[in-house]
């Protein structure tokens, strides 16, 4: 093996500059764990004058990825500069120069994972990603490791946390989403387009990559189902209190003979179930195996060192295979064909906030429409309206089929006695 590990970054925003201190500060540890140093030996940025707090020799900084990609010096390619497009294509390049790569980047990996690991396994090279999906928290390596030997089932998770910041606040102190939205921009926490959380696509994007390893399949960001958290209002959260549950934005991906469903949605948990008491910024992983059983993976989700350390450790595990000359030989080609459920296979229960005409007959007909659709009642409460000749239902239904939930769905916004569909929202974790 050689003297040393070089290394080439490309990026030096947030998680960059943590990677680089790590590097930097715990230079005794990781030589130990590989038995040489590491060398930071080429930094790409887009501008060389920007102030940053992390020390580097100017010469080891240039504005011209080409510098980084084609020096023959540079052993590993580490990516976290974002992007999609260029970004693929840098990554390519580097493979095929035999150069291993780890990435942070989940919207990449989860648009292009597949292909990508393709190039590395056919140019004998190392692709890691642990940093793209929750942070500091090791849920990919223990996927691929760890419960290598078990079969995955079901992977539950707050993988963003971003949002679990927002629904937090809510339904602590009551705030609307909009004031608790401006409170974590300025934090921090949130974007100043805050889209790609909100509406769930950063969640879902994490899901892809979960589910594509936990079930050694190729599942893309489109075979997601997504809904983010823009909607939630106050009271949806208060009735969530009141009949025994918590908010929270679930990634869901479950797989029941060989068919998988896969989903980011706004979901209720039991006040008991382990997610519910996941708070603030920090994610959980809820990883369901046949033999195993259940296990929760729980810690920072985001941030320069958590996300940082992640990097790190994958660049560790790419120098101990270069020492046991065994790069490439990691990444596994899918195992099993893709088949996403139908409808009719997808099982849950349901939250329902309606309006209703508040006079005589208005259950009966309510009543007889769940009936027709087989979704029948495990909670209800009903509450009139004050001023108003309307009452409020609020409905936790059992486990039913999702055309079943959204052909009866459709039929409660079109009938006389349903003043409006305030809000729905799938139930987990109950019964």
């Amino acid at each position: 093996m050689a003297k040393s590990v070089r290394v080439g970054l490309l990026g030096l925003g947030t998680v960059g500059t943590g990677v680089v201190s790590i590097i930097q500060r715990h230079q005794k540890e990781l030589q130990h764990q590989v038995g040489c140093p590491v060398e930071v030996v080429k930094v790409a940025v887009r501008d060389k004058t920007k102030a940053r707090n992390i020390k580097l020799a100017d010469e080891l900084i240039t504005e011209d990825i080409e510098e980084v990609l084609s020096d023959p010096e540079v052993d590993v390619i580490i990516e976290v500069m974002g992007g999609i497009d260029a970004t693929k294509n840098y990554i390519t390049r580097a493979l095929q120069q035999k150069k291993h790569v780890v990435t942070a980047n989940k919207d990449l990996l989860a648009l292009h994972g597949a292909e990508l690991l393709k190039v590395a396994a056919e140019n004998g090279c190392d692709l890691f990603y642990e940093a793209s999906v929750a942070g500091g928290i090791p849920i990919l390596r223990s996927l691929s490791d760890g419960l290598s030997a078990d079969r995955i089932t079901k992977m539950m998770g707050i993988v963003n946390g971003t949002t679990n910041y927002i629904l937090t606040k809510m339904s602590q102190e009551g705030s609307s989403y909009d004031d608790v939205l401006k409170q974590a921009q300025e934090l921090g926490f949130a974007e100043s387009d805050p889209t790609s959380d909100v509406e769930g696509l950063d969640a879902a994007r994490k899901m892809a990559i979960l589910a594509s390893l936990g079930f050694s399949t190729n599942v893309s960001f489109g075979d997601v189902s997504v809904r983010g958290i823009s909607e939630v209002t106050e009271a949806d959260l208060y009735y969530c209190e009141q009949l025994g549950y918590t908010m929270k934005l679930i990634g869901l991906a479950k797989r029941d003979d060989g068919r998988i469903e896969v989903s980011v949605q706004p979901t209720l948990l039991p006040n008991a179930h382990p997610l519910a008491s996941v708070h603030n910024e920090y994610n959980a992983v809820y990883v369901h195996g046949e033999a195993v059983g259940e296990t929760m993976f729980y810690g920072p989700g985001a941030g320069s060192l958590p996300t940082a350390t992640a990097v790190v450790s994958d660049l560790v595990t790419v120098m101990r295979n270069m020492r046991l000359g065994v790069n490439g030989q990691s990444v596994l080609v899918p195992l099993h064909e893709k088949v996403l459920k139908e409808a009719t296979e997808i099982e849950s229960q349901y939250f329902l906030r309606l309006n209703v005409i508040d006079k005589a007959g208005t259950f009966s007909t309510i009543t007889s429409l769940f009936a027709e659709y087989e979704v029948s009642f495990e909670k209800l409460l009903q509450l009139p309206i004050d001023g108003e000749e309307l009452a409020e239902v609020i409905i936790i239904t059992h486990k039913t089929s999702k055309e079943n939930y959204e052909n009866l769905y459709q039929r409660l916004t079109n009938v006389e006695v349903v003043d409006s569909v305030q809000s729905s929202y799938r139930v987990e974790g109950g019964k």
